[in-house]
């Protein structure tokens, strides 16, 4: 096991880092692991391209082979370019990001940075009304030769901290509901442990407090109005023909993405059991 750890530390690095998966792997570190251990073939990165396959044909002692054309093309690097009059905001383009190179906002228009942005085309799917470009920037350079270890290195970084950040918010949801099961769960309301953000317990005689809900009830509320705004736009985009053209032949992946950020919104009351009226909106975050 620790050769096989070592090998696949070795094949990382001479991977580009878009975190494109069009390896077939989640991520540019599970594929070394996979290529490592002989569950794939060393010729699944197209981003990589030709120079890419023939590092690691020198590292494992194998012949340089092919492209696995399954796995797409070589091509010169694009750059995820969005439209602003026609961007809705939704977020789904900054969730699919393995980068964080898209900033924005619910409502607002997102921006791609374009120094951290890899060209991964991972934003292009979800986008239900189809503002993303991908216009090449290198010209007529290809894999590595359109491609820094600089600028791979900075790339698995940022990824690794998305990661990470990720697994934080996570076990702060898990946290967060344990907490909440536990105040309210049935025949535990005499022993379970205070809610810390609950309101305390009105004392007799004293003047009601405001309800807690309130605040919740509001943001809600301004959400909710967001969502139609929303809905009223992807209608009349699609009476003029413009409606969403990139909702099929999404990838696992980005559909995994996809159906979480809906599964946290009706977790929250945002959207009815049947969320197909408006495009898929998170409860207001931002992305670095």
């Amino acid at each position: 096991m620790t050769d096989i750890k070592t090998l696949a530390d070795r094949i990382e690095d001479l991977l580009p880092q878009t975190q494109c998966t069009k390896c077939g792997y989640p991520a540019c570190r599970p594929y070394a692991e996979a290529v490592a251990n002989g569950s794939a073939d060393y010729n699944q990165c197209p981003p990589g391209g030709a120079e890419g396959i023939a590092r690691l044909a020198a590292l494992l002692g194998k012949p340089v082979i092919p492209l696995n054309s399954a796995n797409g093309i070589e091509r010169p690097r694009p750059l995820a370019v969005i439209d602003e009059q026609v961007c809705i905001g939704c977020t789904l383009c900054m969730q699919a990001c393995p980068v964080d190179a898209i900033v924005g906002a619910p409502k607002q228009m997102h921006t791609v940075i374009a120094e951290l942005c890899t060209g991964c085309d991972l934003c292009v799917p979800p986008c239900p009304v189809d503002c993303i470009a991908l216009p090449p920037v290198t010209g007529t350079a290809t894999g590595w030769d359109a491609w820094s270890p600089s600028q791979a290195a900075a790339a698995r970084e940022r990824h690794d901290r998305r990661e990470a950040r990720l697994a934080r918010e996570r076990e702060a949801a898990e946290a967060r509901a344990a907490a909440r099961r536990a105040s309210s769960g049935v025949g535990t309301a005499d022993h379970a442990a205070p809610d810390a953000h609950a309101p305390a317990p009105a004392q007799p005689g004293a003047a009601p407090a405001p309800a807690a809900e309130d605040a919740e009830a509001k943001k809600r509320a301004i959400i909710q109005a967001a969502l139609e705004r929303a809905r009223k736009k992807k209608e009349e985009l699609a009476a003029q023909g413009q409606g969403p053209l990139n909702t099929e032949h999404v990838s696992a992946s980005v559909q995994a993405q996809i159906d979480a950020a809906e599964a946290r919104r009706r977790r929250l009351g945002l959207v009815e059991d049947n969320p197909g009226d408006a495009p898929a909106t998170p409860p207001p975050t931002t992305s670095r």
